[in-house]
């Protein structure tokens, strides 16, 4: 059973869910998703901890006054509010796992380990886009440009979902509704103001000292899994892990996988 909470955070009121008992894991969302993505990992995970997940301003349900904010201060506020004074572990995709990197670094007392999926980290060094990768991001740039939302909706589903290295339309039904549901949100969400965080992380990824899984997908955008095995090899603790057959929202293509990688990593 979920119980709703709403976690005040300057003036934002951030919408969290927490189900289960123990030892607090706390997930972070993509860019282009809420916390919905996490559905069959937080149910997982609620069999044995406490499993915590919120959306951060301009996602899902939380509500918010546009103002600058700090992106690792609303996490902090949730560990605060949730984590019953542990540390916690962070699972992170994407943009989400820039912010718990980032609070990894920041307050290392809050965070107990970490499992980064397709991470964004600040300050990385990145590989130029392959033509074909380049090719597609300047369609999507030229929707954005033309302020066409369905088109914009529909080109992140396959650049993010199906993956540039696969055909469109590679994932369908259930995952891509929710998808396109989660993003279309997104898109037509007021802005919440800027994030101040700013360290260059990914220089600093060796002074991480808590056991850190990092998960990709083969047909993700090629630079994204080359900064995935790059960050699995610089932190002390860490652990890489390449799933076949899925490109950035592995938890949404293929969450068997990622649930048995995530509660195995957990066990251990």
């Amino acid at each position: 059973m979920y119980s709703p909470v709403d976690i005040v955070s300057g003036r934002a009121r951030l919408a969290a869910s927490v189900a289960g008992e123990g030892a607090p894991v706390i997930f972070l969302h993509a860019n282009v998703c809420d916390s919905r993505m996490w559905h069959a990992q937080t149910a997982a995970v609620a069999a044995h901890r406490k499993a915590i997940a919120y959306d951060r301003r301009g996602f899902g349900q939380t509500r918010y006054d546009a103002e600058d904010h700090s992106a690792v201060a609303d996490l902090m506020a949730v560990i605060s509010a949730l984590a019953g004074g542990q540390p916690a572990v962070l699972v992170a995709c994407s943009q989400g796992a820039r912010i718990a990197v980032d609070t990894a670094l920041l307050h290392p007392h809050a965070v107990a380990a970490l499992v980064l999926v397709s991470a964004s980290i600040a300050a990385s060094e990145d590989a130029p886009m392959s033509p074909e990768c380049q090719r597609l991001m300047a369609q999507l740039n030229a929707a954005q440009a033309r302020g066409d939302l369905d088109a914009v909706n529909a080109l992140k589903a396959r650049l993010f979902l199906d993956g540039p290295l696969a055909a469109e339309g590679r994932v369908t039904g259930a995952a891509r509704d929710l998808f396109l549901q989660m993003n279309g949100q997104v898109l037509n969400a007021k802005p919440p103001g800027l994030s101040g965080d700013a360290i260059p992380a990914f220089a600093r990824l060796n002074e991480i000292a808590a056991p850190t899984l990092v998960m990709w997908g083969d047909l993700d955008f090629p630079h994204i899994q080359a900064r995935c095995r790059t960050a699995a090899e610089r932190v002390a603790k860490g652990t890489a892990y390449e799933i076949k057959g899925t490109a950035h929202l592995p938890s949404l293509d293929q969450p068997d996988e990622v649930t048995r990688a995530l509660l195995g990593f957990l066990n251990g």
